[in-house]
């Protein structure tokens, strides 16, 4: 116990972490239940606390740093939202491809929306019985291990959700055989095993049968899933058979409704993009995130750069020392909105800044914070000394490591850094892909800005690229 108060107080010594979420936090760990402590869901967690999600993402950020949780970086299946790999970190996620067995699909990993990062309290801090999963139950094994954080399953009657599609279901400890004997019914049947993430598929149908049928299943690591089997409804006496070194779980299920009911509930997870593009983990694990050779694909990602127009001549007209010290307020100025508004700096290069963001609006927003910033401290000064041009793209590209840091690789990248060049100090320019997304739409006609086009070439881009004002 002394152990865990002091990294509660070491946790506190940390000026930037909310004392609310500190609190929630401490609360949970000490009265909450087993499971609730197991993959917390932070934007989950913030919403039932009612709290803000990004001051909650950063306390959580720090107290695994200081050793009350791990973090895992959990590969999930887009269609059932299965977890399909868990890892302590980034680093690990090296497939080009992974398959789930319960959707018979093959998925590239991409770190939008199948990448999920979770936190689960260290064994030194509490003892909870997912750091055991071996003696889980089925029903808590498919709970807080196999399905994801993204997955809305009922807190409530979880046991009766479960139980309406799933036929029967039975433990095996490595080496050991057993019996299932089921009345298969005119459905689609799946007998699926979390733990090796092996499935055998059964089309029932037809006229119904008394004869009884017999099938075996043999589990281990090198197959994971079977063909297809096509059966009439009737008895069915299913031999198996554990050839793995852990217990598995095999559970023959109902692929109808109620299957798909449960699994097309699902709610805002932390994704993988948005931690890396988050201001305070980019502070705290800004050498330990990818390998030097990994590339990591992803879908959509926003960028902004900045850059001061002038800065040559401002040095020439108000002294080094002088504009030293302005240069430096302004990057403090920068990197407080870019955090504020869910982003993260990348790099600052000269005068210049890059930052990203895991959405348009959330760029756009940061962007009017800046401009309206430049302006106030001009005004403070008296001069027009600080002269910010602003470019904003969103797309593709692929998450790197590049001198000892976290980058971002990719013609994304390189078509931001091209609008930002367009811009001048009184307006900021966007691309079509930016004012496109609605929430972007919305913010814009929030603040009664209208955005102007204009026809435009980026140099080093052979396609054409919209590109828009902000006055």
């Amino acid at each position: 116990m002394n152990e865990v108060q002091d990294l509660f107080s070491l946790l506190r010594q940390s000026t930037d972490v909310d004392p609310q979420a500190i609190d929630a936090i401490k609360r949970t760990i000490a009265e909450g239940e087993d499971r609730a402590l197991c993959r917390i869901n932070a934007p989950a967690f913030a919403a039932k606390h009612g709290l803000d999600e990004e001051r909650v993402i950063g306390a959580f950020l720090h107290a695994a740093r200081v050793g009350i949780f791990d973090i895992s970086w959990n590969v999930l299946c887009p269609g059932c939202g299965g977890v399909l790999d868990s890892n302590a970190t980034l680093k690990t996620v090296r497939k080009e491809e992974y398959t789930c067995a319960l959707c018979s699909e093959g998925y590239a990993p991409t770190l939008d929306e199948m990448v999920e990062v979770t936190f689960t309290v260290s064994p030194r801090v509490r003892r909870i019985a997912a750091h055991n999963p071996e003696q889980l139950s089925v029903m808590e094994y498919f709970r807080q291990i196999y399905w994801a954080s993204g997955v809305d399953l009922p807190e409530e009657n979880f046991e009766e959700a479960m139980a309406s599609f799933a036929l029967e279901d039975v433990e095996l400890e490595p080496g050991e055989k057993g019996v299932l004997t089921i009345q298969l019914p005119a459905e689609f049947v799946i007998v699926f095993e979390p733990v090796t993430h092996s499935a055998q598929f059964i089309d029932v149908k037809g006229e119904p049968t008394k004869e009884r049928r017999n099938l075996s299943l043999v589990f281990d690591r090198d197959h994971i899933q079977s063909q297809m089997l096509e059966m009439q409804p009737g008895p069915l006496r299913i031999s198996l058979e554990n050839r793995t070194d852990t217990r598995v779980l095999p559970t023959v299920c109902v692929a109808g409704n109620e299957l798909h009911c449960l699994l097309g509930k699902r709610r805002p997870f932390l994704t993988a993009k948005r931690l890396l593009s988050n201001q305070t983990f980019r502070d705290l694990y800004r050498t330990d995130t990818l390998d030097v050779d990994q590339r990591l694909k992803i879908t959509s990602l926003t960028f902004l750069f900045t850059d001061l127009r002038g800065s040559t001549e401002l040095y020439e007209r108000v002294g080094d020392l002088s504009a030293f010290d302005m240069v430096r307020a302004h990057f403090q100025v920068l990197q407080e909105i870019v955090a504020a508004e869910a982003g993260a700096v990348v790099k600052t290069i000269g005068d210049a800044v890059m930052a990203t963001f895991p959405t348009p609006d959330r760029a756009i927003a940061a962007a009017l914070r800046m401009r309206d910033a430049m302006r106030a401290l001009n005004d403070k000064s008296g001069r027009e000394d600080l002269l910010l041009k602003i470019g904003v793209h969103a797309g593709p590209c692929i998450a790197v490591s590049m001198n000892e840091r976290q980058d971002y690789f990719g013609q994304t990248v390189n078509i931001a850094s091209r609008v930002q060049n367009l811009a001048n100090a009184q307006a900021i320019f966007v691309t079509g892909a930016v004012v496109d997304d609605n929430l972007t739409a919305d913010l814009l006609h929030r603040n009664a800005l209208t955005p102007v086009p204009h026809d435009v070439s980026l140099r080093g881009i052979e396609r054409e690229i919209a590109v828009y004002t902000i006055p």
